[in-house]
């Protein structure tokens, strides 16, 4: 797939000709000259192996091609430009680069983000996901949000917060529930890569094996609490990550199945804390006293 985009400098080309309808004004606007846009066009052309341009004597005129593919190229065009403005430009300071795993991002963060942007207006959130231990070895990122055991790469980090694995499910069947039995009789949604799944709620209540046809597997814990608010079945939900999320979904706790606390908890990690940009110091500050809460 990467090997079909065309060259950045083709498109900043294609672009200004479209917008002139004229090679040589296009070359004015570039500070190039008229046979180097003309060979930049046809350069692009050859990449796709379709005609952008019909020529005329003194202007050029889109194609059907060239004009469906136009609102793409401004679109890419524009991006670049607003990134590299907002992590290279005069105001980078008030730039934050923000690594988070998908569950803390979408269940706990962006719910409290109106928030901070109250707060601190000028400062610009570019947020990325984590989805495997891998992602975070990309470079890029002042702050990351991490999930786990305090590891030795880590230079700096402060503790958020550990969480709660307990099972929910609708009202209705939440409130049919009142032992192990009556769990069992329904679908349990399992994501096997947790470290704390259904197998240690059991093992903790007296269950030593689950029938396999009462587990369903899925990939997120997000799925899973929609996929039980459906009626579907019975997931595991993760104090105080998915609290707000388990709220809209009108989900409830299961009284009679305790939860489990996790060995594991959520930490800010980051490289130095003198050294933390002013945009990275106001987030560091902020996402703390929400933690706290």
């Amino acid at each position: 797939m990467l090997g079909n985009i065309p060259s950045l400098n083709w498109l900043r080309v294609f672009e200004a000709a479209a917008r002139m309808e004229n090679f040589a004004r296009a070359a004015e606007l570039l500070d190039m000259s008229t046979s180097g846009v003309s060979q930049q066009v046809k350069a692009l052309e050859n990449h796709f192996g379709e005609k952008l341009f019909e020529r005329h004597a003194r202007s050029v005129e889109l194609t059907d091609a060239g004009h469906a593919f136009l609102p793409a190229v401004r679109q890419a065009l524009r991006t670049v430009e607003e990134s590299a403005a907002s992590l290279f430009g005069e105001d980078r300071e008030n730039t934050l680069m923000l690594q988070v795993t998908q569950i803390f991002a979408t269940a706990w963060l962006a719910p409290r983000l109106p928030d901070f942007s109250r707060r601190y207006p000028r400062v610009q959130l570019h947020l990325t996901g984590a989805y495997r231990d891998q992602d975070y070895q990309l470079a890029g990122a002042e702050l990351k949000i991490l999930f786990g055991p305090v590891h030795r790469s880590w230079a700096q980090c402060d503790r958020l917060f550990d969480e709660i694995i307990y099972p929910v499910a609708t009202a209705a069947i939440a409130r049919s529930i009142h032992s192990v039995d009556d769990l069992l009789r329904h679908r349990l949604i399992q994501i096997s890569t947790h470290r704390i799944n259904w197998n240690q709620i059991l093992h903790s209540a007296g269950v030593d094996s689950i029938p396999p046809r009462q587990l369903c597997f899925t990939e997120d814990t997000p799925m899973a609490l929609a996929m039980a608010a459906s009626g579907y079945g019975i997931a595991l939900a993760r104090a105080p990550t998915t609290d707000d999320l388990v709220g809209r979904l009108g989900l409830e706790p299961l009284n009679t199945i305790p939860g489990l606390n996790s060995s594991e908890a959520y930490y800010l990690v980051y490289q130095n804390l003198d050294s933390l940009s002013a945009a990275a110091a106001a987030f560091r500050e902020w996402v703390l006293a929400e933690a706290r809460r």
